[in-house]
């Protein structure tokens, strides 16, 4: 792996960057209602996405370098208050970094930021 690449990744995996966007009051949880992560990719490789939940991982879908994508989290993810971790898997490169825990609700929107390398 090159010097750049690796430098690159370190950066990537330092600037990992999470927020919840909505925080509903304790009578406003909809279990039917969608959670959401917005993913802003100002990065140039694609990134596969994938959530993680205890041992899992569980794939999201594929953020295009320089966009935002939005995807759905599993409802069977998504309890009254869930602990997730997301992680973001550069293609072509064998590092992928993982956020720190977030604790979300059903109908939250998770907003996942990757910097430009």
């Amino acid at each position: 792996m090159t010097r750049v690449m690796r430098g690159a990744l370190l950066t990537l995996a330092a600037a990992l960057i999470m927020g919840c966007s909505r925080n509903p009051e304790p009578g406003d949880l909809d279990p039917n209602a969608p959670t959401t992560v917005l993913v802003e990719n100002q990065a140039f490789p694609d990134m596969t996405i994938y959530v993680l939940e205890g041992g899992r991982r569980i794939r999201l879908g594929l953020a295009n370098g320089n966009s935002s994508t939005r995807f759905v989290i599993p409802k069977y993810l998504i309890r009254n208050l869930s602990t997730l971790k997301f992680q973001a898997d550069p293609i072509g490169s064998q590092r992928a970094p993982v956020s720190d825990e977030i604790t979300v609700s059903p109908g939250d929107e998770v907003t996942l930021r990757i910097p430009p390398a």
